[in-house]
């Protein structure tokens, strides 16, 4: 395909006339994705529509790193209630399987956050759609907020969730770190670790993340084919190249689960906080994942926003004032002590090992205080070698660690988790220590 823009079919005349939107049914999901071809670059997309609301400001979703159109399913018919909703994979992101320009063979690598948000601009220039209200989530929610920066004429509403400004240094380490897992092809662990970043662990009991949910979530990542690793990678490296997300100047919602341990609360608020136009609200009991934990409340809460109607009357919705979202506490889990400090950090290959004592824990990471400080240098070159040994009713159990930051005697570290079995022992360990802490001071009181 030699021409600037080819369609796949002849359904497409302009946002005014009907041909453009197909109108929604029961197997709308069960149609292959259309496609426009832009200087050797595939868009993906659906068109769909209620015939009521036809007519109205259409609501594009831009896919994230691997929401395929199907991860929506249950979501667009609320939608509807407000206009027509356009699903869009652009190249790489997403189903959309591209990684090779079709006419140059570039890699879909070379595409910065910034070019893909700008082919999403020319794409709804191609298609004559003058305003639209945009939906971004996760890794979406980038590629949307540079859009509503660089076309603002376009933007009329704009929804994100799970997005920060700038990416704090424990989060481009897991990232790092699950990019080594799979390059490494420890595939087992590399889904495992992923899910256990997306999905806080820690409150599971809260976000009834459901097993079977969790068991498809990790069948998904294990079984990655050599496309989607490189997909991956390529999604990835974007996310640790990004240094700052342009803030919309649009009317925004800025939305984020609960217990989001990815993309924290507080630095969704952040992000929140320098929109001059915003209302900010967290998904009772979820995490990064609202959709999937709490579909009704997120979309309920989408829907009432793009309708322009009060968000603070939506159940299962907690609200935020500018002056709440600034003293957000930035911590996800608090830190306790443990009963028996005194361990010891040993390496995955090496039969050294270094004392230490716990300062405090939570799932998520520990401080800890090197018994002899000349081995910092030994730890300082075994950043992600390292394990923290704990005890339980068990016994013995250890968690790989990835070394934060160290001063002369101390050191934090964030805990991989690439196990599930082994998360779920740490989660009971962190919480019969905090037992044990309650029970204690009680008896102080007393």
């Amino acid at each position: 395909m030699n021409s600037m823009i080819q369609m796949d079919s002849e359904m497409y005349t302009n946002s005014a006339g009907l041909d453009f939107f197909d109108i929604y049914h029961k197997n709308s999901f069960k149609q292959p994705a259309r496609i426009t071809w832009m200087q050797g670059w595939k868009i993906e997309y659906m068109a769909i529509a209620d015939p009521k609301t036809m007519h109205n400001t259409p609501i594009v979703i831009v896919g994230g790193a691997f929401q395929n159109f199907n991860s929506y399913k249950y979501c667009v018919e609320q939608l509807f209630e407000k206009g027509p909703v356009i699903l869009i994979d652009l190249p790489s992101l997403g189903s959309n399987q591209q990684i090779y320009n079709q006419d140059t063979g570039a890699s879909a690598g070379t595409l910065e956050i910034e070019e893909l948000s700008k082919m999403l601009g020319e794409w709804l220039d191609t298609v004559e759609i003058s305003k639209v209200s945009v939906m971004g989530m996760s890794l979406g929610s980038v590629v949307a907020s540079c859009f509503a920066a660089q076309r603002p004429e376009l933007m009329d509403r704009m929804i994100l969730m799970g997005v920060m400004q700038k990416t704090r240094k424990s989060w481009r380490m897991l990232l790092e770190e699950s990019l080594m897992l799979m390059q490494e092809q420890r595939m087992d662990e590399f889904g495992q670790a992923v899910i256990l970043y997306l999905v806080n662990h820690a409150q599971l009991d809260k976000t009834r993340m459901s097993p079977t949910a969790k068991r498809l979530f990790f069948k998904q990542m294990a079984q990655f084919s050599s496309t989607e690793q490189e997909r991956y990678e390529i999604n990835c490296q974007r996310l640790l190249r990004l240094d700052n997300v342009p803030i919309p100047q649009c009317k925004t919602l800025v939305a984020c689960g609960q217990f989001d341990s990815f993309t924290l609360p507080h630095e969704n608020a952040n992000f929140a906080l320098q929109c001059p136009d915003v209302e900010f609200a967290m998904i009772a009991n979820a995490d990064h994942v609202p959709q999937l934990q709490r579909r009704k409340e997120t979309m309920n809460l989408f829907t009432t926003f793009l309708k322009e109607q009060d968000i603070a009357e939506v159940e299962g919705i907690i609200t935020l004032s500018r002056e709440q979202m600034q003293t957000m506490e930035r911590r996800g889990e608090k830190r306790i002590k443990v009963d028996q400090p005194e361990t010891f950090l040993s390496h995955r290959h090496q039969a050294e090992i270094a004392n230490v004592s716990v300062v405090d824990i939570n799932y998520f990471g520990v401080l800890v205080e090197i018994h002899q400080a000349e081995q910092m240098t030994w730890i300082e070159h075994n950043v992600r070698d390292l394990s923290l040994h704990l005890q339980d009713k068990d016994g013995d159990f250890q968690v790989e660690c990835l070394i934060f930051e160290t001063s002369e005697h101390r050191l934090r570290a964030l805990f991989k988790h690439g196990c599930f079995e082994v998360a779920d022992r740490l989660l009971k360990f962190i919480q019969n220590q905090s037992a044990n802490i309650v029970e204690l001071s009680n008896q102080e009181v007393v």
